[in-house]
């Protein structure tokens, strides 16, 4: 009869298993070498590639909305010379390379500044249809590629007039740092715009001249390669389950040069959230692609896969010693009761029934020998014999089975290829923190800076006269522009005149305080607050800038936790929850923040280092607000840090990977002995027992087997004894009444 189940296939199953993890830790923790580039690396590049790619396109979407707000409420006031236009657009907005106010009855230029505007691209196209007013890239007679917004001026005592502004795609004014470059690209491959290779006149080695031309010649191929795949669906692109970035972005590998490899990280401009708001910036089909020379790392030694064939080797060993302690303590001894107990139901009684040492199966056999006794007629002293004690039973030999195969999988899992706070962090990972941090700062800074920028241009279309109509504007520019959580109008007194959305907070008068400024100290939230006086009127229009969307601005994948913290190292807003005005967790990071502060010549500057402590190694960065704008004195420092365990380095991967091989045996020990447990020790504690009652005269209680396995057939095999023995009582006692009656005859 085939046997289904039983102990056979889990023991199988844990040889399998054993072999395979032993393969599987060969091949992961002894690899025969490492990347040429550190997957973290690569991955920091590719994280770089999408800031820029965040900011060009914040930058495009900003200066687009600016324009065409700027002209719908130009066209719902009073009518202005285009000479004014332009003169309060560039007093307001210093965005744009050029200016142009056209007469579209006349199509004569009514005013112009800043670099000449070339009018060749204008036809019917452009001014009607689906795609009307639509940004256009129009190409110079230098060559430079312009991104012209234009916005209709519609007065009433004056024909149309169509407002042009022009600004560059270039890269966002971000620090790059020493070596890297980066570039944006149209569709089609072609580099509209680069930085980071300026310092090519003040070369002065031919070695340096050539590294140079190497690396513009990489980066021409690479954008060219990055151009084509952000040419996919976004969906399609990612892999199933992966999130983060809404566009296409990825990384490439270029050439060698002098022991360096080109790595370049690649993002298609993407709006922030596609489903909510179309983006212009996204529409234009740009791709940023950053560029950083990394050193070449060398080849682990060959001890490194020694280690690997070891730990594999002795898997093997232990797993092949606890499959031999299953095989010989439980799988042999069940096999021999099954087959004892079969000879047993088919008569056979000649033999005594060989019983196993210890544990149920000795009790169990016990029990068939006292069976065997009663069927070949010895009566009922053979239940007299001395029963088996078991105490631990089959589980002894499971818990022996799983001490070994632990003996494994803790060293292990929690021994091997541990790290400490000498593991060595590649610098770019540490320049690239530091380039990231000065990334984000210089957004925040551009976002608040944008933000006052918005009250001036809403300041000068108040009527304060009219208190319903500047309520009116005010919600309307709330509605519009999400980063504001209430908008004011205060008097020289300080008495709100309009508002709209949250309850006003104060706002202090003082000439030498700047025009952003945070309070609300001892709140559960910052109040951050923009102001712009209002032109001929001793009033001042405040604007609160909401917590969260500045948090909104920090928050971006491999930089860890990101935090905003004032001139006293105090939090303002943070990627992840904090408490309003908080200290920093660390006073390391206290430091860096009060070093990066200081001003070093221009100013201050950011600052990168590692952080080791303990056990651990933390990448840490700090940026202070520099450049230009309101919001560059206000002495507000970004500051990030992020565990070094989230870098995939060598080191930490192959500690993931010990602790991954721990935890696979310890799945494996779980279902191979659990298996045992549930399908072998349980049932037969139970046949144990019911074995022993029968062989106590327990022929009433019928046994039924409940799995199709050897402890089943067992069962089956004394529900036979029991019928037999329980025919064998009844024929004695026919017998013995037989008798009987023959006496009482005589």
């Amino acid at each position: 009869m085939p046997l289904l189940g039983g102990v056979r296939p889990p023991i199988a199953l844990l040889c399998v298993l054993v072999l395979a993890l032993a393969g599987l830790t060969a091949k992961v923790l002894g690899p025969a070498g490492e990347q040429a580039v550190p997957e973290a690396v690569l991955s920091s590049q590719q994280h770089f590639a999408e800031d820029g790619a965040i900011a060009l396109r914040a930058s495009i979407d900003e200066r687009v909305t600016d324009l065409s707000r700027t002209a719908a409420a130009l066209n719902a006031g009073k009518t202005v010379e285009p000479e004014r236009v332009l003169s309060d657009l560039g007093k307001t907005y210093q965005k744009w390379t050029g200016t142009t106010v056209l007469d579209l009855e006349s199509g004569k230029v009514l005013a112009a500044r800043g670099e000449s505007i070339p009018l060749a691209w204008l036809d019917e196209k452009v001014l009607t249809g689906d795609q009307a007013l639509t940004p256009r890239m129009v190409r110079l007679k230098t060559g430079d590629v312009r991104l012209m917004t234009m916005a209709v001026l519609d007065f009433e005592d004056r024909p149309q007039q169509l407002l042009i502004a022009s600004n560059s795609l270039s890269v966002p004014a971000i620090n790059l740092g020493p070596f890297r470059s980066m570039a944006v690209v149209a569709t089609g491959g072609e580099v509209l715009a680069t930085a980071g290779f300026e310092q090519s006149e003040a070369l002065g080695s031919g070695q340096e001249r050539k590294e140079l031309s190497f690396l513009q010649k990489q980066m021409t191929s690479l954008s060219d390669q990055a151009a084509k795949r952000t040419e996919q669906n976004p969906v399609s692109a990612r892999e199933p389950g992966s999130r983060g970035y809404p566009g296409v972005s990825g990384t490439l590998l270029g050439g060698a040069y002098n022991g360096r490899i080109a790595t370049a990280g690649y993002a298609s401009l993407s709006s922030a959230d596609p489903e909510e708001k179309q983006s212009v910036g996204a529409g234009l089909g740009l791709t940023v692609v950053a560029l950083l020379p990394v050193v070449q790392q060398h080849a682990a030694g060959p001890g490194r896969e020694l280690y690997g064939l070891v730990a594999a080797g002795a898997l093997v060993v232990l797993g092949l010693l606890a499959a031999a302690v299953l095989w010989a303590t439980v799988q042999r001894p069940l096999l021999r009761l099954f087959l004892e107990s079969r000879r047993l139901a088919r008569g056979d009684l000649t033999r005594p029934v060989a019983v196993p040492r210890w544990g149920e199966p000795a009790r169990i056999g016990s029990a068939l020998e006292r069976l065997r006794a009663q069927l070949g007629g010895a009566g009922d002293e053979a239940g007299t014999r001395r029963r088996v004690k078991a105490r631990l039973g089959v589980r002894g030999p499971l818990a022996l089975t799983a001490a070994l195969l632990l003996l494994w999988c803790v060293p292990v899992g929690l021994l091997l290829n541990r790290t400490d706070d000498s593991v060595s962090v590649p610098a770019a990972m540490v320049n690239d923190q530091r380039d990231r941090t000065d990334l984000v700062a210089d957004r925040v800074r551009r976002a608040l800076n944008e933000a006052q920028a918005d009250l001036v241009s809403t300041s000068r279309l108040i009527d304060v006269d009219d208190t319903d109509t500047a309520g009116r504007l005010l919600e309307e520019t709330l509605r519009e522009h999400s980063r504001y959580g209430a908008l004011y109008v205060l008097a020289e007194d300080g008495d709100v005149v309009a508002s709209a959305g949250d309850e006003p907070h104060d706002w202090k008068r003082d000439e030498d305080l700047p025009l952003i400024r945070v309070s609300g100290k001892g709140g559960k939230k910052p109040v951050i607050q923009a102001g712009a006086p209002i032109a001929d009127k001793d009033m001042t229009l405040v604007g609160e800038v909401r917590v969260e969307f500045l948090n909104s601005l920090l928050n971006r994948p491999g930089l860890g936790e990101v935090r905003v913290v004032d001139s006293k190292e105090l939090t303002v807003a943070a990627s992840d929850g904090f408490l309003a005005f908080e200290e920093l967790p660390r006073d390391s990071l206290t430091d860096l923040v009060r070093a990066g502060s200081v001003r070093a010549g221009a100013g201050p500057v950011e600052n990168g280092l590692l952080i080791r402590e303990g056990r651990g190694v933390t990448v840490a960065a700090a940026a202070p607000f520099s450049g230009g704008g309101v919001a560059a004195d206000i002495g507000w420092t970004v500051v990030s840090w992020q565990n070094a365990k989230s870098f995939e380095i060598a080191p930490y991967q192959l500690e993931d990977r010990s602790v991954l091989a721990g935890l696979l045996g310890l799945a494996a020990i779980v279902v191979c002995l659990g298996w045992v447990h549930l399908v072998v020790a349980r049932p037969l504690r139970t046949l144990a027992a019911a074995a022993e009652k029968l062989a106590d005269g327990d022929l009433k209680t019928v046994l039924y087997p409940r799995y199709q396995d050897e402890v089943g057939a067992v069962v089956r095999s004394l529900e036979l004894l029991r019928q037999q023995l329980q025919a064998r009582r009844q024929n004695q006692v026919r017998r013995t009444s037989e008798l009987r009656l023959g006496v009482g005859g005589r």
